[in-house]
């Protein structure tokens, strides 16, 4: 059975900061780009950052740079998303996703259930 579980949401000031983890199981893993992406009801969902299967890459939107950091640890099956210099505007419920892509244009993806963020001004 596929499971991404996030913790680490919670309620901050702004300026603080929190650490997430996405703990993955029934899937291997160490083969699958893992990423953070983000959704309000005013903007949807919004990619955050992202990182390849041996960790060596790691992309992030604008909104993260500077700020955020992904990590992952293929022993433990888990990826971590730091946020620093937390905003009001980074007030989100974060997902971890899976994806690896299988070949013909077709990706395999697999959702967490989400973590609530919220940035108190």
């Amino acid at each position: 059975q596929v499971q991404l579980v996030e913790s680490g949401g919670g309620l901050v000031q702004a300026g603080g900061s929190l650490r997430l983890s996405c703990a993955a199981s029934g899937f291997p893993f160490s083969n699958y780009w893992m990423y953070w992406v983000r959704h309000t009801p005013e903007k949807g969902f919004e990619w955050v950052l992202n990182i390849s299967p041996d960790g060596g890459t790691t992309y992030y939107s604008d909104s993260a740079k500077g700020r955020f950091t992904i990590s992952r640890d293929n022993a433990k099956n888990a990826v971590y998303l730091q946020m620093n210099s937390l905003k009001p505007e980074d007030t989100a419920v974060y997902y971890c996703a899976a994806t690896l892509d299988v070949g013909l244009g077709v990706q395999q993806r697999y959702w967490g259930q989400g973590t609530q963020v919220t940035v108190s001004s």
